[in-house]
């Protein structure tokens, strides 16, 4: 979603408990989901969330939080150790953006890799180029950005998620930029939801800002946690999902509405134009991958 884009900051909620549902459950409440999203274009806003591929690892899971649903994958520091790969995607060969999970989905494919998890990874601009810093493969390929300005990008504090030396974190815009680190992958948004176990300072009381939330987190043992709403949720709530429930003390906004994730491949085996969730233009892309 372009920076400038921004909503209610009285978008807090208060926290949920949360309820992890039974695999048989989860299964058929999630192959509704997608029938629905077929159909109507997508839940409410855009979310596409389609079944595992057989035998890829079991990395996601259905959480209810604050009475919402969501899709939650984590990746821990062993299954990259064990090759399982995190990785950021803007432009292709071409020098083009890929412009959709489908796209970086067919991509990894080519290149020997199947795509267990996609989603959008950041705000960006007309153009789909990142707002912000964006690294992948260890090259900048667009700067760190400490300007000011409005919409949810700017909504300080904001911050970086990173990969550097192999150890995932999320920093404060100005503390990233002050500790001189040289990331494998990095991408900025905002706001920064969590940050060292508080809470935004602007996520506070029951706004009534509810949209679909996607967000990535890093739990203290150096797991990557994704989550993203099936249905509208506040800040708030989406930012005590990260801290209450999974356990992440650094957790960043990446996007709203436009928000995507994709399993098993499913994007890249949709054609452009031929299911309504896959149709929104994207700018960065995050895949996890194995062999």
């Amino acid at each position: 979603m372009p920076a400038g884009v921004r909503e209610a900051v009285n978008s807090g909620g208060r926290g949920g408990k949360s309820l992890r549902m039974p695999r048989a459950v989860a299964t058929a409440a999630r192959t509704c989901a997608i029938a629905l999203a077929l159909v109507t274009g997508g839940l409410a806003g855009g979310v596409a969330s389609a079944l595992p591929a057989a035998g890829a690892p079991g990395i996601c899971r259905d959480v209810v939080f604050a009475g919402v649903d969501h899709v939650v994958c984590e990746i821990t520091p062993a299954q990259r150790r064990a090759g399982m790969r995190v990785d950021l995607h803007w432009l292709d060969e071409a020098r083009q953006p890929f412009a959709s999970l489908g796209a970086v989905e067919r991509d990894l494919a080519a290149r020997g890799r199947t795509a267990l998890v996609t989603m959008n990874a950041g705000m960006y601009e007309p153009d789909l180029s990142p707002v912000g810093l964006f690294v992948s493969d260890g090259a900048v390929l667009s700067p760190l950005n400490g300007r000011t300005g409005g919409g949810n990008f700017y909504m300080k504090p904001n911050g970086v998620f990173f990969l550097a030396g192999g150890k995932a974190g999320i920093m404060e815009t100005r503390a990233f930029a002050r500790s001189g680190r040289k990331p494998e992958i990095a991408t900025q948004s905002g706001p920064l939801m969590v940050r060292a176990g508080q809470i935004h300072p602007r996520f506070q009381g029951d706004g009534d800002s509810r949209k679909i939330r996607n967000g990535i987190g890093v739990r203290k043992d150096g797991a990557i946690v994704l989550a993203i709403s099936r249905q509208g949720i506040s800040f708030g709530q989406f930012a005590r999902l990260f801290r209450d429930d999974l356990g992440c003390p650094d957790a960043l906004y990446l996007d709203g509405s436009v928000s995507q994730l994709s399993q098993g491949g499913e994007a890249g085996r949709t054609t452009a134009g031929e299911s309504a969730p896959w149709r929104r233009p994207l700018g960065p892309v995050l895949s996890v991958s194995v062999k």
